[in-house]
């Protein structure tokens, strides 16, 4: 799995910023405003590898590299690429561009900016799973976004087709249609709703057929493994979390968007990165954790570094919330959209969590009714573990949470003694992504 004769980009790191911000994936966005074309990209990364011995030993170079799912997960790629390949019959791939966590931003800027990394790392992934079809999955809302996959894909097939057929498809925007099992659904032509399981994809998915599912950054890290390999990839980040990750800062925060970081990298460094300045963050997305940000910022934004804390990095999300603005609030908005998101194939997403998301509302506005936090403790005790798929699990982690990140608040709340953000009138200025739902249209 050798690279090219210069060893691939060498690990470079944005001028002027914390020594924490890294450019592999990133390299060259400040500068292109657009999809990379196909020779700007072959200049940039080098060609693709190619042939039965790359793909055979694609595995066990990911292996060693140390790769983990960027979807949300954290699941061992390499162990992943095994299980596929030791299913029956011809696999197939899928790549999950359609990030319905409404606080990230890093899989669309990937495929806004370098579509034919993604792509390659879709490709090897074939090749190393004995797979014959590539299916690109993104959302159908984003105006032009599989528009552009499509032209990279038309692009390809001009220059040198490449060994397997990639398909683009659009899928309707729910939060819990990311979920791979709905793809899977999807692909097969049912609903985008989570799939009891088992089987597993990689058990049986698409046409029945060994099925990965892979989030698009995860194979944009492969396709770079696969041209430099697995030392290559560990001289970014830790032992424990080699590699870069992109993470999207929201909320208050002078540099919002998207940055690359190093594997480790500490919560307070990205944070100082984006020029955050607030005292709460929510890490990981809507089905995150709420966190004082003295309680993290020294903590590396891993999985490990995290779980003392009760965090994970989730999609690697942190919002960021202002200064003056109320977070149970903020909470009560993510719980409300998150119940009017669910599949709505089982108690909890049907009653459960519009009760808990009431529940907030009232605490929010400092109008308890008796009882509340009893109750709303008990709601969030029997929940857990109950969902016909892990949409409920995830609401009631976060707002399980903001009970503890926001304890002093929750008290005056509870007393009918709202804080001075909750009672200053008019929408807070919370830059919380929370979107409006449209018009019904649909889980197909």
């Amino acid at each position: 799995m050798a690279g090219p004769p210069n060893g691939g980009p060498q690990l470079s790191r944005s001028p002027g910023r914390a020594a924490t911000a890294a450019l592999r994936l990133t390299i060259g966005w400040a500068q292109a405003r657009r999809p990379s074309r196909l020779a700007e990209h072959h200049a940039r990364y080098g060609p693709l590898p190619a042939g039965r011995r790359a793909a055979a030993t694609l595995a066990d170079a990911v292996t060693a590299a140390g790769l983990t799912g960027r979807g949300g997960a954290g699941f061992p790629t390499g162990a992943k690429l095994r299980s596929v390949a030791s299913g029956r019959g011809p696999a197939v791939v899928v790549a999950n561009g359609m990030e319905s966590e409404p606080a990230s931003r890093k899989d669309q800027a990937l495929l806004a900016r370098v579509p034919h990394l993604v792509l390659d790392g879709a490709v090897l992934a074939a090749g190393a799973v004995g797979a014959d079809t590539v299916h690109v999955c993104v959302d159908r809302a984003r105006a032009g976004q599989a528009a552009a996959i499509r032209a990279a894909v038309e692009e390809r097939e001009r220059a040198s087709p490449d060994p397997v057929r990639i398909l683009v498809h659009e899928l309707p925007r729910r939060y819990v249609s990311s979920e791979e099992t709905a793809l899977v659904s999807w692909l097969n032509g049912g609903e985008a709703r989570p799939r009891a399981t088992p089987p597993r994809p990689f058990e049986r998915g698409v046409g029945r057929r060994p099925t990965m599912v892979g989030n698009v950054e995860t194979l944009a890290h492969l396709a770079l493994i696969g041209r430099y390999g697995p030392d290559w990839f560990r001289e970014a980040g830790d032992s424990d979390a080699p590699g870069t990750m992109l993470v999207t800062v929201a909320g208050a925060a002078a540099d919002r968007g998207v940055h690359e970081v190093e594997g480790g990298t500490r919560v307070g460094d990205v944070l100082a990165l984006s020029g955050a300045a607030g005292g709460a963050v929510l890490i990981g997305g809507y089905f995150g954790t709420w966190h004082s940000v003295p309680q993290v910022a020294g903590r590396p934004l891993t999985a490990a570094g995290l779980r003392p804390a009760g965090g994970s990095p989730g999609a690697g999300v942190l919002y960021v919330l202002p200064d003056g603005c109320c977070g149970l609030a903020a909470t009560a908005r993510i719980l409300r959209y998150l119940a009017q998101q669910g599949a709505q194939q089982c108690g909890p997403c049907m009653f459960g969590l519009p009760a808990i998301a009431a529940d907030f509302e009232q605490l929010a506005a400092a109008r308890p009714q008796a009882g509340l936090l009893a109750r709303l403790d008990r709601r969030l005790g029997v929940i857990p573990g109950r969902g016909a798929c892990r949409h409920p699990d995830g609401a009631v982690r976060m707002a399980a949470s903001a009970l503890a990140a926001f304890a002093g608040d929750v008290r005056s709340h509870a007393a009918g003694h709202a804080c001075a953000a909750a009672a200053r009138r008019g929408p807070q200025p919370d830059g919380l992504p929370v979107p409006v739902p449209g018009p019904d249209g649909g889980w197909r």
